[in-house]
Protein backbone atom coordinates (compact mmCIF):
# COMPACT_ATOMS: atom_id res chain seq x y z
CA UNK A 1 0.00 0.00 0.00
CA UNK A 2 1.46 3.30 -1.10
CA UNK A 3 0.37 6.65 0.20
CA UNK A 4 0.81 9.83 -1.77
CA UNK A 5 1.85 13.06 -0.13
CA UNK A 6 -0.27 16.13 -0.89
CA UNK A 7 1.85 19.18 -1.52
CA UNK A 8 1.47 22.50 -3.29
CA UNK A 9 5.12 22.58 -4.39
CA UNK A 10 5.56 22.02 -8.12
CA UNK A 11 8.34 21.65 -10.65
CA UNK A 12 10.31 24.87 -11.40
CA UNK A 13 9.29 26.49 -8.08
CA UNK A 14 12.02 28.22 -6.10
CA UNK A 15 12.26 26.67 -2.64
CA UNK A 16 14.37 27.17 0.48
CA UNK A 17 15.63 24.29 2.63
CA UNK A 18 14.36 24.58 6.22
CA UNK A 19 15.96 21.48 7.78
CA UNK A 20 19.07 19.35 7.39
CA UNK A 21 22.69 20.06 6.60
CA UNK A 22 21.81 22.34 3.66
CA UNK A 23 19.49 24.52 5.74
CA UNK A 24 19.09 27.98 4.22
CA UNK A 25 20.04 26.92 0.70
CA UNK A 26 17.79 27.99 -2.17
CA UNK A 27 17.23 26.26 -5.47
CA UNK A 28 14.80 25.35 -8.21
CA UNK A 29 12.73 22.18 -8.01
CA UNK A 30 13.74 19.64 -10.66
CA UNK A 31 11.29 16.86 -9.77
CA UNK A 32 8.54 16.17 -7.23
CA UNK A 33 7.81 12.55 -6.33
CA UNK A 34 4.49 12.41 -4.50
CA UNK A 35 4.66 8.61 -4.04
CA UNK A 36 7.93 8.82 -2.10
CA UNK A 37 7.21 12.23 -0.54
CA UNK A 38 10.47 13.61 -1.89
CA UNK A 39 11.61 16.57 -3.94
CA UNK A 40 14.79 17.06 -6.01
CA UNK A 41 16.31 20.56 -5.82
CA UNK A 42 19.05 21.77 -8.18
CA UNK A 43 22.52 22.25 -6.66
CA UNK A 44 21.29 21.33 -3.14
CA UNK A 45 21.95 18.12 -1.15
CA UNK A 46 24.85 17.13 -3.41
CA UNK A 47 26.19 13.60 -2.89
CA UNK A 48 29.07 11.71 -4.47
CA UNK A 49 28.43 8.42 -6.26
CA UNK A 50 31.17 6.04 -7.33
CA UNK A 51 30.22 4.65 -10.73
CA UNK A 52 31.65 1.80 -12.71
CA UNK A 53 32.86 2.35 -16.24
CA UNK A 54 30.40 1.25 -18.92
CA UNK A 55 30.29 1.48 -22.69
CA UNK A 56 28.18 4.64 -22.51
CA UNK A 57 29.99 6.49 -19.71
CA UNK A 58 33.39 6.67 -18.13
CA UNK A 59 33.71 5.62 -14.50
CA UNK A 60 34.67 7.76 -11.58
CA UNK A 61 33.18 9.83 -8.82
CA UNK A 62 30.07 11.68 -9.94
CA UNK A 63 28.50 14.44 -7.89
CA UNK A 64 24.71 14.74 -8.20
CA UNK A 65 21.62 15.87 -6.32
CA UNK A 66 19.90 13.56 -3.85
CA UNK A 67 16.18 13.87 -3.04
CA UNK A 68 14.90 15.68 0.05
CA UNK A 69 11.84 14.91 2.11
CA UNK A 70 9.19 17.34 0.89
CA UNK A 71 8.63 18.50 4.47
CA UNK A 72 12.19 19.88 4.60
CA UNK A 73 11.61 22.52 1.91
CA UNK A 74 9.39 25.58 1.81
CA UNK A 75 8.28 27.75 -1.10
CA UNK A 76 10.39 30.92 -1.44
CA UNK A 77 8.31 34.08 -1.96
CA UNK A 78 10.33 36.75 -3.76
CA UNK A 79 8.10 39.53 -2.44
CA UNK A 80 8.43 38.46 1.22
CA UNK A 81 12.06 37.35 0.62
CA UNK A 82 11.55 34.33 2.90
CA UNK A 83 10.13 30.82 2.95
CA UNK A 84 6.32 30.78 3.18
CA UNK A 85 3.39 28.41 3.33
CA UNK A 86 1.09 28.29 0.32
CA UNK A 87 -2.67 28.70 0.21
CA UNK A 88 -5.23 28.23 -2.52
CA UNK A 89 -7.63 30.94 -3.63
CA UNK A 90 -10.58 30.69 -6.01
CA UNK A 91 -10.74 33.48 -8.58
CA UNK A 92 -13.89 35.01 -10.04
CA UNK A 93 -13.56 33.01 -13.27
CA UNK A 94 -13.62 29.74 -11.26
CA UNK A 95 -9.92 28.89 -11.51
CA UNK A 96 -7.75 28.06 -8.51
CA UNK A 97 -4.41 29.77 -7.91
CA UNK A 98 -1.70 29.36 -5.29
CA UNK A 99 -1.13 32.32 -2.99
CA UNK A 100 1.43 33.34 -0.40
CA UNK A 101 -0.02 32.99 3.10
CA UNK A 102 2.15 35.85 4.39
CA UNK A 103 1.62 38.63 1.83
CA UNK A 104 -1.34 37.26 -0.16
CA UNK A 105 0.41 37.56 -3.52
CA UNK A 106 -0.94 35.34 -6.32
CA UNK A 107 1.90 33.03 -7.42
CA UNK A 108 0.32 31.30 -10.45
CA UNK A 109 -0.25 33.41 -13.53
Amino acid sequence: MTTTVKSRIRKNDEVIVIAGRDRGARGKVIRVSRNDGTVLVSKVNMVKRHTRQTEQSSGGIIEKEAPFAISNVQFFCSKCNTGVRLGVKNLDDGSKVRTCRKCGEVLDS
